[in-house]
């Protein structure tokens, strides 16, 4: 299957999201194909996002790195965005990512969440991502504040990264391999809302611990392959 060239496919990991996914996808930029990766939804996620006129892709190996490598598998598109599908980050935003990875000034764009209202960001989730955020910077070097999940690259460069982590190191693989394979990573500050539904990562201490487990991880894996 082919695209046009001036189409960007949206990754959007899916488990239990049925109440965001209209907010989420009447949001997504005209031109551009929603894949909507369902993880093993219970809640008629996926029917709700065909109705809405995404592409559905199902993953059944549960894990958020499982259902992002899916979409990126699956995508077609030259540049290629990954977004959370809870409504928490509006992928409208993602816009002059694109065009700054068209315009040739960046490899990678990644979203700085600035929290929007009460209750967008559990304290323990932030003070992990802080933590992880500062690990980061000491291992490449970069001036990043986030591993958060809003971010658009160009898709073969991205399968050439050769991205093994399917749990919540995912993000931060991408960022560290793209770091060590030199690529120009940039970041800009996006509106974080709180989210609608439970989180399945990071909605509890226990999921902020196993995140940071996985995280920590892949950091801890160098360069090795």
């Amino acid at each position: 299957m082919t695209t046009e060239p001036d189409t960007v496919d949206v990754v959007l990991p899916c488990l239990n999201e049925a109440e965001a996914l209209p907010w989420v996808l009447a949001r997504i930029p005209a031109g551009w194909r929603a894949l909507v990766v369902d993880n093993g939804s219970t809640d008629g996620s996926a029917d709700i996002a065909r109705s809405l006129g995404a592409t559905v892709v199902h993953e059944p190996r549960r894990g958020f790195g499982a259902a992002c490598h899916a979409g990126l598998t699956a995508a077609t598109a030259d540049v290629v965005c990954f977004c959370d599908c809870d409504a928490s980050l509006d992928p409208g935003l993602l816009e002059p990512f694109v065009q700054e990875i068209r315009a040739g000034a960046a490899d990678l764009v990644l979203g700085r969440r600035r929290p929007r209202g009460r209750g967008s960001w559990p304290a323990h989730a932030r003070a992990g991502n802080l933590a992880l955020a500062r690990l980061l910077r000491r291992r490449t070097g970069l001036r990043l504040h986030d591993l958060g999940p809003l971010r658009a690259a160009r898709r073969e460069p991205l399968l050439a990264l050769g991205l093994t982590d399917r749990r919540s190191g995912y993000p931060l693989q991408m960022v560290v391999r793209a770091a060590d394979a030199g690529w120009r990573i940039t970041e800009h500050d996006v509106p974080y809302l709180p989210r609608t539904g439970n989180s399945k990562v990071t909605g509890t201490w226990r999921g902020t611990w196993q995140a940071v487990r996985d995280m920590s991880r892949v950091l801890n894996e160098g360069t090795a392959r």
